[in-house]
């Protein structure tokens, strides 16, 4: 009977074992590493590339980009106006709005957007400023 009541307890206590274990080893096997793939794009290689329209026209430079608190690009910071970093003001735009293409022939990228330079002087204004301060 001591022997029963002692294999029921042991039992019992290693009972909850596996199942820790195996959250343990979901957790521990949760991706955080990835590879980056030939198509994707550096933060260094967007921030100070010129934004041309589709007539070639120069209409800003990428000054930053946005990302959400779940780690995704949200927006770009697009500067506009201004000479020497002298009166430019700021706007965030979609980066769906921003086509971003590497050239292999001139090993240089692109930034083109469908919009004018007065339409993005005309946009809501972003401000460094409180939590966004530089």
């Amino acid at each position: 009977m001591r022997n029963s009541l002692v294999a029921i307890a042991l039992a019992t206590a290693f009972a909850g074992v596996p199942a820790a274990q195996a959250q343990t080893a979901t957790t521990a096997t949760r991706e955080v590493y990835i590879k980056a793939q030939p198509t994707d794009v550096l933060s260094s290689n967007l921030i100070g590339l010129n934004v041309q329209n589709n007539a070639k026209e120069n209409v800003g430079e990428i000054k930053d980009l946005v990302v959400s608190s779940g780690g995704h690009l949200s927006g770009i910071i697009v500067s506009v106006g201004g000479f020497l970093g002298i009166g430019e003001r700021y706007v965030v735009v979609t980066p769906a709005a921003v086509k971003v293409v590497y050239s292999e022939n001139d090993k240089k990228w692109s930034a083109t957007m469908d919009t004018t330079k007065d339409a993005l002087k005309a946009a809501p204004e972003f401000k460094y400023e409180g939590r966004w301060k530089r």
